[in-house]
């Protein structure tokens, strides 16, 4: 046989989510929402505060009624028209900031609650949780006994318990300790891999989406501007403010005449703006680089450097693993920022060249949100 039609279909997502939409007092809180993960993912709904990402985990998990759209898990519809299933009929673990543990209950009666089936069963499967999230002989304690860290686990351990299709994760990590926070997500993140639900974890830390994503949904405003890959999403933002949700960014702004936009660092390429359209090129701190080399020697660019640009240290801080160096520009007067790994603390005053990445530099039409 031809091994050409060996090939299996892919696998149909687990949670797919069609044109969901909610309004409050006539105001679109969450506009058209699209989303699919598959079994084993983690997509993250990253956004910030009040743009829609946890009304729409709550319309997912049933809690909320949706105005308009479809939900569906493993192939069923769960909302949609004439449907609209409770939410313990829909195969959904949920987790939220304050990991709601029942206090007079223990470890052990945490995790087994809402377990079904003979007694054996329900303890030999809250001890193999226990075991998988390190909390093995914990059982006997109660909540009030047990550190920030630890009640997040047995809040994982408790949502995994009925092995759902789909996990619904809402700030999880929010309420931890800076110090345990990495860890502790590294950690659940390999126990839910090994589950292989489907994750959907709300959050506003563009960290913790590109530590645990294989996909991002950036919300703002109600509306998903952007999915992708963390890779992706970080290097080709769609908008400006994309940009900035991930990391300081520097705004050089300009006009495009003939395709040509005049900068500090000479003509950028700008095709696609109209002649005399105000454009904004955008570049993070960590692409513009300090050309020490020049220093005392003038411009004198060549064909691999581009055009190199003088600025005059403003402010320099020192942030632990890289120094901040505010510029002011000698073209424009505007300021700039390079980050420079280590220690680099020039005194205010001192002038210095500096270079782009006009690889690394995106360029959009002016007017963006900040």
């Amino acid at each position: 046989m031809n091994s050409l039609g060996n090939h299996a279909a892919p696998a149909a997502p687990r949670l797919m989510v069609r044109s969901l939409s909610r309004a409050f007092d006539g105001r679109g809180v969450v506009q058209d929402v699209c989303l699919s993960v598959a079994a084993g993912q983690v997509t993250c709904l990253l956004g910030p505060s009040g743009c829609g990402k946890s009304t729409t985990l709550r319309m997912i998990a049933g809690v909320e009624r949706p105005d308009a759209g479809e939900i569906v898990i493993d192939g069923r519809p769960v909302f949609g028209p004439g449907v609209n299933l409770p939410p313990e009929a829909r195969g959904v673990g949920l987790m939220f900031q304050d990991f709601a543990l029942f206090p007079h209950l223990t470890v052990a009666g945490n995790v087994a609650f809402g377990l079904t089936g003979d007694k054996a069963a329900r303890l030999a499967r809250v001890d193999e949780l226990l075991e998988r999230v390190n909390l093995t002989g914990f059982g006997p304690k109660h909540p009030h006994e047990l550190s920030g860290g630890e009640q997040q686990r047995v809040a994982l351990a408790r949502a995994l318990a009925p092995r759902p299709r789909v996990m619904l994760m809402d700030e999880p990590f929010s309420g931890l300790d800076n110090r345990l926070r990495d860890g502790i997500r590294d950690a659940t993140l390999a126990v839910l891999k090994e589950e292989g639900a489907a994750v959907l974890l709300v959050t506003h830390e563009p960290d913790e989406a590109m530590r645990m994503a294989d996909e991002i949904a950036l919300m703002r405003a109600g509306v998903v501007v952007q999915r992708g890959a963390p890779y992706n999403i970080y290097n080709a933002p769609v908008d400006r403010a994309a940009a900035a949700f991930f990391s300081d960014i520097n705004v050089i702004r300009g006009f495009s005449r003939g395709a040509l936009t005049a900068t500090p660092f000479g003509d950028f390429l700008t095709p696609g703006h109209g002649d005399g359209a105000p454009v904004e090129i955008v570049i993070r701190p960590q692409h513009l680089k300090i050309d020490f080399d020049r220093a005392g020697r003038g411009p004198n660019p060549t064909a691999q450097e581009g055009t190199p640009a003088r600025g005059t240290v403003q402010r320099a801080r020192y942030l632990g693993r890289e120094s901040l160096v505010e510029f002011r520009m000698d073209f424009d007067g505007s300021i700039l920022t390079a980050s420079v790994p280590g220690v680099f603390l020039p005194r205010a005053g001192t002038a210095l060249w500096l270079m782009i990445r006009r690889d690394r530099c995106f360029v959009f039409p002016a007017g963006g949100q900040p």
